[in-house]
């Protein structure tokens, strides 16, 4: 049963603009918004763009233009793709990023390795059953500073992680086994995924986090790495509520990443927003009726 967010609550919509904003991320943006603006919360548009070779200006346009389709307002962030890229754009924060692993890795040696595994190394050596990283790199201890060589986190081997959350109950990450490894600075020298999402999550003074249940394994790295990071502390008290997936005709979950290129997202499948608000109180267990409008949404949530 889902159990809505103590205040205060300070939460965030973070997209990336690496394709085209599918029916799940319109679904878990109202989901958020609604939660956030029902605990009278602050909600941030924080738009996670450090994938670069993925990045198109179409898809940074979609972004605010799907949230404007959906109605949907946020308290802080950029007005537009303008704004982003001059001011909130992840590439303005390189050097805090770096800044906290350095002070990590000064705080925790051996905390990260060197890892130069190529994509196709990486691809032959991946775990049978889960396709995690083996570890191929790490007793061979390499200079941090060498050229052409990403950080990888080390996870101790039986390293679980709970996750209180507020829809699924106390659940319990096996992260050794779930995602193994992860990379925490790529080899071109930027922060990956997980540090970056930690950092900004911080400054913002993020409370609640939404994601969908396949991020699950992404929200345990980022707690455990919390606690591995000075000054990242905070992130460990956040509330957490991981909603389910949405799924395709064929039983897969909605991805940009398996996007053809004929399909353009939400934007141009559907011809009224009103199919996102069914979906969300369909998800929400709520009548029908609540789904003909966010406002009736919004009332169904009171």
């Amino acid at each position: 049963m889902l159990q809505l967010p103590a205040p205060p609550v300070v939460s965030r919509l973070a997209p990336t603009p690496s394709g085209f904003l599918h029916l799940g991320n319109a679904v878990n943006f109202t989901l958020t918004w609604l939660l956030t603006r029902r605990a009278g919360g602050t909600l941030h548009l924080r738009i996670d763009d450090l994938d670069r070779a993925r990045f198109r200006p179409v898809y940074l346009a979609n972004i605010f233009q799907t949230l404007d389709w959906l109605q949907l307002d946020y308290d802080h962030g950029p007005t537009g793709p303008d704004d982003f890229e001059q001011h909130y754009s992840q590439r303005h924060f390189l050097p805090d990023y770096e800044a906290t692993l350095q002070a990590a890795r000064a705080a925790h040696p051996g905390l990260f390795y060197a890892c130069r595994c190529s994509r196709t190394d990486l691809t032959r050596a991946a775990l049978p059953l889960s396709g995690n990283y083996p570890g191929t790199c790490r007793p061979h201890i390499l200079p941090l500073d060498a050229a052409e060589t990403a950080w990888r986190a080390h996870v101790p081997p039986g390293c679980t992680v709970a996750v209180p959350d507020l829809w699924q109950g106390q659940l319990s990450v096996p992260l050794d086994v779930s995602l193994g490894d992860f990379v925490v600075r790529k080899k071109d020298g930027t922060a990956a995924y997980q540090l970056a999402s930690v950092v900004d999550d911080v400054r913002l003074g993020v409370t609640l986090i939404v994601r969908g249940l396949d991020l699950l394994s992404s929200t345990a790295a980022q707690l455990w790495l919390a606690g591995q990071l000075p000054g990242a502390g905070s992130l460990q008290n956040a509330q957490f509520l991981h909603h389910g997936l949405l799924l395709d005709e064929t039983g897969q979950k909605l991805s940009k990443s398996t996007q053809t290129g004929s399909q353009r997202g939400i934007l141009a499948e559907a011809s009224h927003p009103r199919v996102v608000y069914a979906a969300v109180a369909r998800l929400l267990g709520l009548p029908p009726d609540a789904g003909h409008s966010l406002e009736s949404l919004r009332a169904a949530m009171l």
